[in-house]
């Protein structure tokens, strides 16, 4: 009776989605700008909050706790640092310009859009290869999500991972067609609070059972390297990478691994993915007006805060509660669902997981929704089909969310992939390739066209040398892929735009302005 009872919060919890879709529905669908950016008609609490949801994505909820769970505080906890740091610089610097240039450069819709007004481009080379690095990572990103509700069912109800990750991507498909982004960032609002709420209780709830915070330290401190911040918990693994058992049945690990001041670096440098990612810039360029960025600012810093480290806790205090219950690292993704269902009542372990279906599904649907803009507004309208009508650019771009959807639920096939790992790589593909740029584009007045366009090459393309050549090599090389291509990428246009002509009088002009600019 009790997973019938899950089953049925999730179902209603879902069907709220899918009418707060509905109600949005007709608003969405009068004018792409509506239906891509909400008319920039975002207050302060629904910016902040869909903007924190549709980032975070189910490895909140479990990959963040499954990396605290397998390897210790450590590598979960300089994370959760640099992301947090990111979220208030973010919002502190970047926000207010975005926004404002964003309305003065051609009142642009989408990052492309921006990217492409912001340098006056005639044959639309920096849209193009924006929307095109937009397509492929966030076609990564998408199947992440779809591998968590594909686990999630699994873990709960025994139902086969494949199926239960098409039906999750098949849902994401049909709500993203109703309402567009107003749909999307008021649901999000909504399951911020979900998530919010379900990480908490299962905090709560997982100390009490744990025997309170001295009880958990105390156990911990018996695994190597597991509460050390300058060291890593290291699993005994046999060869299919499952972590052995003594006689007496406790989890075997090697000793404590070193965790150095460049692996440090390497993991705070999360942060930095935030200059980059689309969901959360498009929010400040959906924001309603300037003066209420800072309020939201302050919303999201502490949504971030809360949520970041009461995911890496419970990893934390699930591995005292259930310490063999997970032996892999993809499987320790589930310790989250496993206190959940066997500490709560039903109902609320049900609504729990309605808090993983809220993550997957708030970023999910940004995701699907900001890919196929890049390919129906950026590439069709901005370079293929100038004179194309709304009706032409929404219905092309429903397509490419189908296609899409298919490429991602093709990638979440492989029940050994990682959820962690699979967000890890889209992420620092944003960070580089979006990042550099747009914080040189908003704060140096002399990037060039040219330097642009080398910059987001540079930075893409790193990311994925570094990623499958570099990084193999381990020791000193063994760095997380966005932090070199991050840098790399600020270099080259620093370079290109020194050495090529500088920006017109028009681009200056518009860039004084931006710096200027209220509403």
């Amino acid at each position: 009776m009790g997973t019938v009872e899950i089953l049925i919060t999730m179902c209603l919890y879902m069907a709220l989605v899918i009418a707060i879709g509905l109600f949005f529905a007709k608003r969405a669908n009068e004018n792409s700008e509506n239906y891509f950016l909400g008319g920039r008609s975002l207050g302060p609490w629904i910016a902040a909050m869909s903007a924190e949801a549709s980032d975070m994505s189910g490895w909140l909820l479990m990959g963040l706790p499954g990396v605290a769970y397998f390897y210790g505080i450590s590598d979960a906890i300089w994370t959760a640092i640099g992301l947090l740091a990111g979220t208030y610089i973010n919002w502190l610097i970047v926000a207010k310009r975005l926004h404002s240039y964003s309305i003065i450069a051609n009142d642009s819709i989408t990052i492309p859009d921006f990217f492409s007004s912001r340098f006056k481009e005639k044959n639309k080379i920096i849209m193009t290869i924006a929307a095109l690095f937009i397509l492929v990572f966030f076609t990564v990103y998408a199947s992440s999500c779809f591998m968590t509700v594909g686990k999630l069912f699994n873990s709960i109800f025994g139902l086969p991972y494949q199926y239960m990750m098409i039906a999750g991507a098949i849902f994401v498909i049909i709500y993203t067609f109703l309402g567009g982004f107003l749909a999307e960032s008021a649901s999000d609002f909504m399951q911020a609070i979900v998530m919010i709420f379900a990480l908490s209780l299962v905090l709560i709830v997982g100390v009490v059972n744990a025997g309170g915070v001295g009880a958990i330290i105390d156990n911990l401190n018996e695994i190597p390297g597991f509460l050390d911040f300058f060291g890593i918990a290291s699993p005994t693994l046999d060869a299919s990478g499952v972590q052995q058992l003594s006689e007496s049945g406790v989890p075997l690990y090697s000793g404590a691994g070193e965790y150095g001041f460049i692996k440090i670096l390497s993991t705070l440098s999360w942060g930095l993915g935030y200059f980059g990612v689309p969901q959360v810039l498009l929010r400040f360029m959906a924001i309603r007006k300037n003066s209420e960025i800072k309020k939201s600012r302050r919303i999201a810093t502490v949504w971030c805060a809360i949520s970041l480290f009461a995911a890496v806790f419970i990893g934390m205090i699930g591995k005292v509660l259930y310490p063999t219950s997970h032996l892999t690292g993809t499987n320790a993704e589930n310790i989250f669902i496993t206190m959940s269902v066997n500490l709560l009542p039903t109902v609320i372990a049900g609504l729990a997981m309605a808090g993983i279906l809220a993550a997957t599904i708030s970023s999910s649907d940004s995701y699907l929704l900001i890919a196929s803009s890049a390919v129906s507004k950026n590439i069709y309208q901005g370079l293929l089909k100038k004179d194309a009508t709304d009706k032409q650019v929404m219905t092309l771009s429903r397509i490419v969310l189908l296609a899409i959807s298919v490429i991602g639920v093709v990638i979440a096939l492989d029940t050994n992939s990682v959820i962690f790992k699979v967000v890890s790589f889209a992420w620092a593909g944003f960070g580089a390739t979006f990042g550099p740029i747009m914080l040189f584009s908003l704060f140096w007045k002399r990037t060039t066209r040219e330097g642009a366009i080398a910059g987001m090459l540079s930075g893409g393309l790193m990311v994925f040398f570094w990623k499958y050549v570099i990084r193999p090599m381990g020791g000193a090389l063994d760095i997380y892929e966005l932090l070199p291509a991050f840098l790399f990428s600020c270099v080259v246009i620093l370079i290109v735009s020194l050495l090529t002509k500088e920006p017109d009088q028009e681009i200056q002009s518009e860039f004084e302005k931006a710096k200027i600019y209220t509403d």
